[in-house]
Protein backbone atom coordinates (compact mmCIF):
# COMPACT_ATOMS: atom_id res chain seq x y z
CA UNK A 1 0.00 0.00 0.00
CA UNK A 2 1.53 3.77 -1.07
CA UNK A 3 0.10 6.27 1.49
CA UNK A 4 0.58 9.80 0.75
CA UNK A 5 0.66 12.78 3.86
CA UNK A 6 0.51 16.41 3.82
CA UNK A 7 3.30 16.69 6.45
CA UNK A 8 5.39 13.14 5.59
CA UNK A 9 5.32 11.06 2.31
CA UNK A 10 6.43 7.63 2.47
CA UNK A 11 6.13 5.39 -0.36
CA UNK A 12 6.40 1.34 1.14
CA UNK A 13 5.82 -1.57 -0.61
CA UNK A 14 2.12 -2.30 -0.77
CA UNK A 15 1.41 -4.77 2.19
CA UNK A 16 -1.46 -5.98 3.50
CA UNK A 17 -2.66 -5.74 6.87
CA UNK A 18 -2.97 -9.44 6.91
CA UNK A 19 0.61 -9.79 6.04
CA UNK A 20 1.63 -8.02 9.30
CA UNK A 21 1.26 -4.33 8.11
CA UNK A 22 -0.62 -1.73 10.67
CA UNK A 23 -1.66 2.25 10.67
CA UNK A 24 0.42 4.64 12.65
CA UNK A 25 -1.06 7.83 13.65
CA UNK A 26 -3.75 9.08 11.53
CA UNK A 27 -4.95 12.87 12.27
CA UNK A 28 -7.40 15.11 10.08
CA UNK A 29 -7.97 18.63 9.69
CA UNK A 30 -11.30 20.16 10.42
CA UNK A 31 -12.30 19.28 6.88
CA UNK A 32 -11.73 15.69 7.36
CA UNK A 33 -8.55 16.37 5.20
CA UNK A 34 -5.27 13.93 5.73
CA UNK A 35 -2.97 15.34 7.99
CA UNK A 36 -0.31 12.71 8.65
CA UNK A 37 -0.70 8.80 7.82
CA UNK A 38 1.84 5.83 7.67
CA UNK A 39 1.96 2.62 7.24
CA UNK A 40 4.33 0.05 8.25
CA UNK A 41 5.31 -2.96 9.58
CA UNK A 42 4.27 -3.97 13.15
CA UNK A 43 7.05 -3.39 15.60
CA UNK A 44 7.77 -7.10 16.14
CA UNK A 45 8.54 -7.25 12.78
CA UNK A 46 12.61 -7.14 11.64
CA UNK A 47 12.88 -4.92 15.51
CA UNK A 48 16.40 -6.06 15.23
CA UNK A 49 16.62 -4.12 12.01
CA UNK A 50 18.28 -0.39 11.80
CA UNK A 51 15.78 0.75 9.19
CA UNK A 52 13.06 -0.19 11.74
CA UNK A 53 14.28 1.79 14.34
CA UNK A 54 14.96 4.68 12.57
CA UNK A 55 11.64 4.19 11.20
CA UNK A 56 9.84 4.08 14.32
CA UNK A 57 12.12 6.98 15.83
CA UNK A 58 11.13 8.42 12.36
CA UNK A 59 7.34 7.81 13.39
CA UNK A 60 7.81 9.34 17.15
CA UNK A 61 8.51 12.61 15.74
CA UNK A 62 5.70 12.54 13.36
CA UNK A 63 3.54 12.09 16.14
CA UNK A 64 4.45 14.89 18.50
CA UNK A 65 4.71 16.98 15.13
CA UNK A 66 0.91 16.21 14.19
CA UNK A 67 -0.04 16.73 18.12
CA UNK A 68 1.88 19.70 17.78
CA UNK A 69 -0.05 20.93 15.08
CA UNK A 70 -3.61 19.76 16.28
CA UNK A 71 -2.73 21.92 19.58
CA UNK A 72 -1.44 25.07 16.94
CA UNK A 73 -4.96 24.47 14.80
CA UNK A 74 -7.35 24.65 18.15
CA UNK A 75 -5.40 27.83 19.46
CA UNK A 76 -4.87 29.40 15.77
CA UNK A 77 -9.24 29.61 16.12
CA UNK A 78 -9.36 30.25 19.27
CA UNK A 79 -7.29 33.22 18.35
CA UNK A 80 -9.39 34.04 15.61
CA UNK A 81 -12.85 34.06 17.18
CA UNK A 82 -11.03 36.56 19.96
CA UNK A 83 -9.78 38.76 17.11
CA UNK A 84 -13.03 38.55 15.95
CA UNK A 85 -14.40 39.87 18.83
CA UNK A 86 -12.52 42.34 19.37
CA UNK A 87 -12.76 43.61 15.55
CA UNK A 88 -16.47 44.02 16.55
CA UNK A 89 -15.67 45.64 19.82
CA UNK A 90 -13.23 48.23 18.41
CA UNK A 91 -15.45 49.00 15.74
CA UNK A 92 -18.39 49.73 18.04
CA UNK A 93 -15.60 52.03 20.07
CA UNK A 94 -15.01 53.88 17.05
CA UNK A 95 -18.80 54.88 17.03
CA UNK A 96 -18.74 55.69 20.46
CA UNK A 97 -15.37 58.10 19.74
CA UNK A 98 -17.00 59.62 16.93
CA UNK A 99 -20.77 60.28 19.25
CA UNK A 100 -18.25 61.41 22.02
CA UNK A 101 -16.38 63.91 19.21
CA UNK A 102 -19.45 65.05 18.28
CA UNK A 103 -20.99 65.45 21.86
CA UNK A 104 -17.90 67.71 23.09
CA UNK A 105 -18.36 70.05 19.77
CA UNK A 106 -21.80 70.22 21.25
CA UNK A 107 -21.04 70.36 24.97
CA UNK A 108 -18.30 73.11 24.12
CA UNK A 109 -20.53 74.96 21.64
CA UNK A 110 -23.30 75.31 24.25
CA UNK A 111 -20.64 76.31 27.14
CA UNK A 112 -18.74 78.77 24.91
CA UNK A 113 -22.64 80.07 23.75
CA UNK A 114 -23.65 80.09 28.15
CA UNK A 115 -20.10 82.09 28.93
CA UNK A 116 -21.02 84.76 26.02
CA UNK A 117 -24.48 84.86 27.44
CA UNK A 118 -23.23 85.78 30.79
CA UNK A 119 -20.60 88.16 29.70
CA UNK A 120 -23.56 90.13 27.78
CA UNK A 121 -25.09 90.03 31.09
CA UNK A 122 -22.57 91.34 32.77
CA UNK A 123 -22.22 94.28 30.36
CA UNK A 124 -24.60 96.28 32.17
CA UNK A 125 -23.35 96.28 35.37
CA UNK A 126 -20.04 98.71 34.19
CA UNK A 127 -21.94 101.61 34.41
CA UNK A 128 -23.69 100.40 37.64
CA UNK A 129 -20.40 99.75 39.51
CA UNK A 130 -19.24 103.34 38.09
CA UNK A 131 -22.51 104.35 40.15
CA UNK A 132 -21.27 102.24 42.89
CA UNK A 133 -18.38 104.26 43.27
CA UNK A 134 -20.17 108.01 43.01
CA UNK A 135 -22.37 106.48 45.52
CA UNK A 136 -19.52 105.42 47.57
CA UNK A 137 -18.11 108.66 47.51
CA UNK A 138 -21.42 110.52 48.40
CA UNK A 139 -22.15 108.51 51.21
CA UNK A 140 -18.58 108.97 52.71
CA UNK A 141 -19.32 112.39 52.56
CA UNK A 142 -22.33 111.66 54.76
CA UNK A 143 -20.59 110.28 57.07
CA UNK A 144 -18.45 113.04 57.60
CA UNK A 145 -21.25 115.23 57.92
CA UNK A 146 -22.81 113.13 60.64
CA UNK A 147 -19.43 112.95 62.21
CA UNK A 148 -19.29 117.24 62.35
CA UNK A 149 -23.20 116.60 63.36
CA UNK A 150 -22.09 114.93 66.29
CA UNK A 151 -19.17 117.25 67.48
CA UNK A 152 -21.77 119.82 67.74
CA UNK A 153 -24.42 118.31 69.49
CA UNK A 154 -21.89 117.16 71.90
CA UNK A 155 -20.88 120.66 72.00
CA UNK A 156 -24.38 121.45 72.57
CA UNK A 157 -24.52 118.95 75.44
CA UNK A 158 -21.38 120.98 77.13
CA UNK A 159 -22.79 124.03 76.57
CA UNK A 160 -26.73 124.66 76.38
CA UNK A 161 -28.01 127.23 74.50
CA UNK A 162 -24.67 128.30 72.44
CA UNK A 163 -26.27 126.74 68.96
CA UNK A 164 -29.70 126.98 67.36
CA UNK A 165 -31.60 123.83 68.14
CA UNK A 166 -34.12 124.72 65.38
CA UNK A 167 -31.35 125.53 62.60
CA UNK A 168 -29.42 122.06 63.69
CA UNK A 169 -32.42 119.76 63.28
CA UNK A 170 -33.18 121.28 59.79
CA UNK A 171 -29.47 119.97 58.52
CA UNK A 172 -30.53 116.63 59.99
CA UNK A 173 -33.43 116.20 57.99
CA UNK A 174 -31.96 117.54 55.09
CA UNK A 175 -28.97 115.01 55.74
CA UNK A 176 -31.92 112.58 56.30
CA UNK A 177 -33.24 113.60 52.60
CA UNK A 178 -30.54 112.99 51.06
CA UNK A 179 -29.47 109.67 52.87
CA UNK A 180 -33.07 108.77 51.51
CA UNK A 181 -32.63 109.87 47.90
CA UNK A 182 -29.55 107.52 47.70
CA UNK A 183 -31.28 104.51 49.20
CA UNK A 184 -34.11 105.96 46.66
CA UNK A 185 -31.98 104.55 44.08
CA UNK A 186 -31.45 101.13 44.73
CA UNK A 187 -34.43 99.47 42.78
CA UNK A 188 -35.75 95.96 43.51
CA UNK A 189 -33.00 93.33 44.18
CA UNK A 190 -33.33 89.21 43.81
CA UNK A 191 -32.45 87.82 47.08
CA UNK A 192 -28.55 86.73 47.78
CA UNK A 193 -27.96 85.76 51.53
CA UNK A 194 -29.91 85.67 54.71
CA UNK A 195 -27.92 86.60 57.71
CA UNK A 196 -28.45 86.04 61.91
CA UNK A 197 -31.00 86.01 63.45
CA UNK A 198 -31.01 88.58 66.31
CA UNK A 199 -32.72 87.46 69.18
CA UNK A 200 -35.74 90.79 69.70
CA UNK A 201 -37.35 88.91 72.78
CA UNK A 202 -38.27 85.23 73.99
CA UNK A 203 -42.35 85.25 74.71
CA UNK A 204 -45.49 83.89 74.26
CA UNK A 205 -46.45 80.04 72.91
CA UNK A 206 -44.31 78.07 70.27
CA UNK A 207 -46.73 79.79 67.54
CA UNK A 208 -47.50 83.17 67.02
CA UNK A 209 -46.37 86.57 64.63
CA UNK A 210 -45.26 89.67 64.81
CA UNK A 211 -45.19 92.82 63.36
CA UNK A 212 -44.22 96.71 61.88
CA UNK A 213 -45.53 98.79 59.53
CA UNK A 214 -43.69 98.74 56.43
CA UNK A 215 -45.62 102.14 55.36
CA UNK A 216 -45.41 103.59 58.58
CA UNK A 217 -43.01 106.73 59.06
CA UNK A 218 -39.65 107.00 60.63
CA UNK A 219 -41.02 108.49 63.66
CA UNK A 220 -43.29 105.71 63.85
CA UNK A 221 -42.07 102.42 64.70
CA UNK A 222 -45.17 100.56 66.81
CA UNK A 223 -44.67 96.84 67.17
CA UNK A 224 -47.91 94.78 66.88
CA UNK A 225 -47.76 91.24 68.60
CA UNK A 226 -50.58 88.54 67.76
CA UNK A 227 -49.77 85.18 70.11
CA UNK A 228 -51.15 82.02 69.61
CA UNK A 229 -52.24 80.15 65.41
CA UNK A 230 -56.19 80.12 66.07
CA UNK A 231 -58.71 80.89 69.12
CA UNK A 232 -57.99 84.21 69.78
CA UNK A 233 -58.66 87.97 69.27
CA UNK A 234 -56.06 89.74 70.97
CA UNK A 235 -53.68 92.09 69.65
CA UNK A 236 -51.12 93.79 71.62
CA UNK A 237 -49.55 96.99 70.56
CA UNK A 238 -45.86 98.29 71.72
CA UNK A 239 -44.92 102.38 70.87
CA UNK A 240 -40.96 101.19 70.54
CA UNK A 241 -39.44 98.16 69.86
CA UNK A 242 -37.59 99.04 72.71
CA UNK A 243 -41.16 98.81 74.67
CA UNK A 244 -41.65 95.73 73.10
CA UNK A 245 -38.45 94.25 74.51
CA UNK A 246 -39.54 95.66 77.91
CA UNK A 247 -43.18 94.05 78.09
CA UNK A 248 -44.61 97.43 78.00
CA UNK A 249 -47.83 97.46 76.17
CA UNK A 250 -49.33 100.44 74.96
CA UNK A 251 -52.95 99.54 73.99
CA UNK A 252 -54.54 96.36 73.80
CA UNK A 253 -57.41 95.64 70.18
CA UNK A 254 -59.56 92.43 70.58
CA UNK A 255 -60.34 92.14 67.09
CA UNK A 256 -64.59 91.31 65.72
CA UNK A 257 -63.07 87.85 64.56
CA UNK A 258 -61.10 85.59 65.45
CA UNK A 259 -57.83 84.22 63.01
CA UNK A 260 -56.03 81.15 61.54
CA UNK A 261 -52.68 80.80 61.40
CA UNK A 262 -49.56 83.15 61.86
CA UNK A 263 -49.98 84.86 58.48
CA UNK A 264 -50.47 88.50 59.26
CA UNK A 265 -49.65 91.93 58.47
CA UNK A 266 -50.17 95.57 58.91
CA UNK A 267 -50.03 97.77 56.23
CA UNK A 268 -50.54 101.21 56.50
CA UNK A 269 -52.50 101.41 59.57
CA UNK A 270 -54.47 98.35 59.17
CA UNK A 271 -54.25 94.61 60.11
CA UNK A 272 -54.75 92.22 57.40
CA UNK A 273 -55.76 88.41 58.30
CA UNK A 274 -57.05 85.51 57.87
CA UNK A 275 -60.81 85.21 59.80
CA UNK A 276 -61.15 81.75 61.44
CA UNK A 277 -62.65 79.07 59.76
CA UNK A 278 -63.34 80.85 56.52
CA UNK A 279 -61.12 82.08 53.19
CA UNK A 280 -61.69 85.28 53.81
CA UNK A 281 -59.12 88.20 54.29
CA UNK A 282 -60.14 90.88 56.88
CA UNK A 283 -59.22 94.35 56.75
CA UNK A 284 -59.48 96.03 60.68
CA UNK A 285 -58.16 99.45 61.05
CA UNK A 286 -56.15 100.15 64.36
CA UNK A 287 -57.24 103.89 64.47
CA UNK A 288 -61.15 103.49 63.92
CA UNK A 289 -61.09 100.25 65.51
CA UNK A 290 -63.41 98.78 62.91
CA UNK A 291 -63.56 96.75 59.88
CA UNK A 292 -62.64 98.64 56.95
CA UNK A 293 -63.57 95.96 54.40
CA UNK A 294 -63.66 91.50 54.32
CA UNK A 295 -63.84 90.03 50.94
CA UNK A 296 -62.78 85.87 50.54
CA UNK A 297 -60.44 84.18 48.20
CA UNK A 298 -62.06 82.18 45.19
CA UNK A 299 -61.15 78.89 45.97
CA UNK A 300 -58.57 79.12 48.51
CA UNK A 301 -58.13 76.33 50.99
CA UNK A 302 -58.25 76.65 54.34
CA UNK A 303 -58.30 75.45 57.93
CA UNK A 304 -55.59 72.99 57.25
CA UNK A 305 -56.74 72.09 54.08
CA UNK A 306 -53.62 73.11 52.25
CA UNK A 307 -51.17 74.78 55.31
CA UNK A 308 -47.44 74.93 55.06
CA UNK A 309 -45.84 71.73 56.65
CA UNK A 310 -46.00 73.10 60.44
CA UNK A 311 -49.55 73.06 59.94
CA UNK A 312 -51.59 75.69 62.25
CA UNK A 313 -54.57 76.64 59.66
CA UNK A 314 -51.49 77.96 57.83
CA UNK A 315 -53.29 77.73 54.40
CA UNK A 316 -53.45 81.77 53.44
CA UNK A 317 -50.31 83.71 53.94
CA UNK A 318 -50.67 87.74 53.76
CA UNK A 319 -47.75 89.25 52.72
CA UNK A 320 -46.70 92.68 51.43
CA UNK A 321 -43.20 93.82 49.68
CA UNK A 322 -42.33 96.65 47.65
CA UNK A 323 -44.94 96.39 44.77
CA UNK A 324 -47.70 95.85 47.64
CA UNK A 325 -49.72 93.64 49.28
CA UNK A 326 -50.55 89.81 48.10
CA UNK A 327 -52.03 86.71 49.09
CA UNK A 328 -50.44 82.96 49.07
CA UNK A 329 -52.53 80.24 49.43
CA UNK A 330 -53.83 76.61 47.36
CA UNK A 331 -57.12 75.91 45.41
CA UNK A 332 -58.17 72.20 44.27
CA UNK A 333 -58.41 74.04 40.71
CA UNK A 334 -54.16 74.30 41.08
CA UNK A 335 -53.80 70.45 42.55
CA UNK A 336 -53.10 71.88 45.83
CA UNK A 337 -49.90 74.17 44.54
CA UNK A 338 -49.44 77.50 45.74
CA UNK A 339 -51.48 80.52 43.99
CA UNK A 340 -50.14 83.74 44.29
CA UNK A 341 -52.14 86.92 43.78
CA UNK A 342 -52.12 90.49 44.21
CA UNK A 343 -54.28 92.44 46.25
CA UNK A 344 -55.99 95.78 46.26
CA UNK A 345 -55.07 96.89 50.12
CA UNK A 346 -58.25 98.95 49.97
CA UNK A 347 -60.98 96.58 48.75
CA UNK A 348 -59.08 93.05 48.80
CA UNK A 349 -59.72 93.02 45.60
CA UNK A 350 -57.54 90.54 43.67
CA UNK A 351 -55.81 92.44 40.85
CA UNK A 352 -53.84 89.12 38.89
CA UNK A 353 -53.45 85.67 40.20
CA UNK A 354 -49.98 83.64 39.08
CA UNK A 355 -50.05 79.69 39.56
CA UNK A 356 -46.94 77.93 40.54
CA UNK A 357 -46.20 74.11 40.22
CA UNK A 358 -44.63 73.99 43.57
CA UNK A 359 -46.71 72.27 46.23
CA UNK A 360 -48.12 74.42 49.10
CA UNK A 361 -47.91 71.57 52.07
CA UNK A 362 -44.35 70.44 51.20
CA UNK A 363 -43.50 74.60 51.35
CA UNK A 364 -41.83 75.12 55.11
CA UNK A 365 -42.92 79.34 54.78
CA UNK A 366 -42.62 82.05 51.92
CA UNK A 367 -42.61 85.65 51.58
CA UNK A 368 -42.33 87.88 48.70
CA UNK A 369 -39.54 90.28 48.20
CA UNK A 370 -39.95 92.81 44.82
CA UNK A 371 -42.53 90.91 43.63
CA UNK A 372 -40.56 87.81 43.39
CA UNK A 373 -41.96 84.55 46.14
CA UNK A 374 -39.41 82.54 48.13
CA UNK A 375 -40.48 79.89 49.63
CA UNK A 376 -38.75 77.49 52.21
CA UNK A 377 -38.81 73.27 52.00
CA UNK A 378 -39.26 72.70 55.79
CA UNK A 379 -39.43 74.59 59.08
CA UNK A 380 -37.02 72.59 60.76
CA UNK A 381 -33.49 72.66 60.83
CA UNK A 382 -31.79 72.89 57.70
CA UNK A 383 -34.08 74.92 56.47
CA UNK A 384 -33.29 76.58 53.35
CA UNK A 385 -34.51 78.78 50.68
CA UNK A 386 -35.31 76.13 48.40
CA UNK A 387 -37.82 78.17 45.41
CA UNK A 388 -38.66 81.37 43.80
CA UNK A 389 -41.47 82.77 41.82
CA UNK A 390 -41.05 85.56 39.90
CA UNK A 391 -44.39 87.47 39.19
CA UNK A 392 -42.82 89.71 36.66
CA UNK A 393 -41.78 87.27 34.59
CA UNK A 394 -44.49 84.42 35.31
CA UNK A 395 -41.59 81.81 35.45
CA UNK A 396 -39.61 79.99 39.30
CA UNK A 397 -36.06 78.54 39.80
CA UNK A 398 -34.54 76.59 42.47
CA UNK A 399 -32.26 78.00 44.49
CA UNK A 400 -30.27 77.29 47.46
CA UNK A 401 -30.10 79.90 49.85
CA UNK A 402 -29.36 78.42 53.43
CA UNK A 403 -30.38 80.58 57.28
CA UNK A 404 -29.72 79.77 60.38
CA UNK A 405 -33.15 78.14 61.91
CA UNK A 406 -31.73 78.57 65.28
CA UNK A 407 -34.67 77.35 67.87
CA UNK A 408 -35.72 74.41 65.12
CA UNK A 409 -39.16 75.74 64.44
CA UNK A 410 -40.42 78.58 62.16
CA UNK A 411 -44.07 79.17 62.40
CA UNK A 412 -43.83 82.29 60.58
CA UNK A 413 -41.73 84.08 58.55
CA UNK A 414 -42.18 88.02 56.83
CA UNK A 415 -40.71 90.43 55.10
CA UNK A 416 -40.32 94.18 55.88
CA UNK A 417 -39.76 95.85 52.41
CA UNK A 418 -39.03 99.49 54.85
CA UNK A 419 -36.02 97.42 56.99
CA UNK A 420 -35.15 94.97 54.15
CA UNK A 421 -35.39 92.34 56.95
CA UNK A 422 -37.56 89.07 58.25
CA UNK A 423 -39.38 89.06 61.15
CA UNK A 424 -39.59 85.58 62.37
CA UNK A 425 -41.48 83.34 65.08
CA UNK A 426 -38.74 81.13 65.66
CA UNK A 427 -40.20 78.31 68.32
CA UNK A 428 -41.77 81.20 71.48
CA UNK A 429 -38.54 83.74 70.00
CA UNK A 430 -39.23 86.88 67.99
CA UNK A 431 -35.90 87.18 65.92
CA UNK A 432 -34.90 89.65 62.53
CA UNK A 433 -33.13 88.24 59.75
CA UNK A 434 -30.84 90.61 57.69
CA UNK A 435 -31.18 89.87 53.89
CA UNK A 436 -28.65 90.63 51.58
CA UNK A 437 -30.15 91.92 47.85
CA UNK A 438 -28.90 92.09 44.46
CA UNK A 439 -29.63 95.60 43.33
CA UNK A 440 -29.61 97.48 40.22
CA UNK A 441 -28.94 101.24 40.90
CA UNK A 442 -31.26 103.62 38.30
CA UNK A 443 -28.92 106.42 37.26
CA UNK A 444 -30.18 110.16 36.58
CA UNK A 445 -29.77 109.24 32.95
CA UNK A 446 -32.70 106.29 33.12
CA UNK A 447 -36.12 106.83 32.10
Amino acid sequence: MVSECCCVCFHLQTIGPKEGWQVYSSAQDADGRCICTVVAPEQSLCSRDAKSRQLRQLLEKVQNMSQSIEVLNLRTQRDFQYVIKMENQMKGLRTKFRQVEDDRKSIMAKNFQELKDKMDELKPLIPVLEQYKMDAALISQFKEEIRNLSVVLTGIQEEIGAYDYDELYQRVLRLDTRLRSCMGKLTCGKLMKITGPVTIKTSGTRFGAWMTDPLATTRNNRVWYMDSYTNSKIVREYKTIDDFVSGVVSQTYSLPFKWEGTNHIVYNGSLYYNKYQSNIIVKYNFETGTVLAQRALEFAGFHNMYPYTWGGYSDIDVMADELGMWAVYATNQNAGNVVISQIDPDTLQVLKTWNTEYSKRNAGESFMICGTLYITNSHLSGAKVYYAYSTKTSSYEYIDIPFHNQYFHISMLDYNAKERALYAWNNGHQVIFNVTLFHVIKTEDDS
